[in-house]
């Protein structure tokens, strides 16, 4: 399970914030660490040095620019946020997130991204926009706020106590594992963040193609349509039949307009 989780840091501001969130990281059994468009250097000094020896996390660090291509391979992405939003989308404690994960990461397709954003200002509403859920540490409310480091160290923890209870479950009693949900195994892994990406960009434009959406008006649209397939949580399977559907409904659009 742990091997199946990515700590993703957004625009971090502070070489030692990178290195403390990978010290925490290894101290709870995590490995994978990267980066969106650090504004920090890095390699730094002061990282390896907040890092306590943890530095084979910083060397395997990657960087991306954007956080799309970041959580390109993951199929359940879950951002950090203390604000509360315009628009309501799923709110998920540590504990119930990893939970989730638990349930969640037993096929190897299937990858949680964790993203965490700028210390001065959280993620923009369009980066929480991508992902499932929303996880708020609830802390003191008249003291919030928690440092980078720390809220990795949380959230952690929180995932390490989940996957060795899982472990202590599965050694002791193997023969009592619970029945799937839907009374057979999942028949197909969740859909990638960049499968997902894909679909929400032709969704947008067959919207546009048949004059449902006017992205110089937009009402929110497309957000309310994200939190609703993000919701969903469709697979592989399910995203392919979805585009098919908007591939034929872009023909049949076109069509309409090219009869005399």
């Amino acid at each position: 399970m742990l091997n199946s989780i990515k700590i993703i840091l957004v625009g971090t501001s502070h070489p030692g914030n990178i290195g403390g969130a990978a010290r925490a990281m290894k101290n709870m059994g995590l490995s994978e660490l990267c980066l969106v468009a650090p504004r920090a250097q890095f390699p730094h000094p002061e990282a390896t040095f907040r890092s306590s020896g943890a530095t084979d996390l910083l060397d395997r660090i990657t960087i991306y620019s954007t956080l799309e291509e970041a959580i390109s391979d993951c199929t359940l992405i879950a951002g950090t946020s203390a604000r509360s939003r315009h628009i309501p989308w799923p709110l998920i404690d540590p504990r119930g997130l990893a939970e989730q994960a638990a349930q969640e990461l037993h096929l190897p397709e299937h990858k949680l991204g964790l993203v965490f954003g700028r210390e001065d200002r959280g993620l923009s509403n369009e980066e929480l926009h991508l992902c499932h859920l929303h996880v708020h540490i609830p802390c003191n409310p008249d003291f919030s706020s928690l440092n980078l480091a720390a809220a990795v160290q949380v959230l952690s923890y929180e995932l390490r106590q989940a996957a060795l209870a899982q472990q202590k479950t599965a050694t002791a009693a193997p023969q009592q594992t619970e029945a799937p949900a839907f009374g057979t195994e999942w028949d197909a892994p969740f859909a990638s963040g960049e499968d997902l990406e894909r679909f929400f960009a032709h969704l947008e434009t067959t919207l546009i193609d048949i004059d449902f959406h006017d992205p110089n008006h937009p009402r929110q649209l497309m957000s309310r349509l994200r939190r609703l397939y993000l919701r969903a949580r469709p697979d592989t399977h399910e995203i392919n039949m979805l585009r098919g559907i908007l591939s034929l409904t872009q023909k049949a659009a076109q069509n309409r307009t090219e009869k005399p």
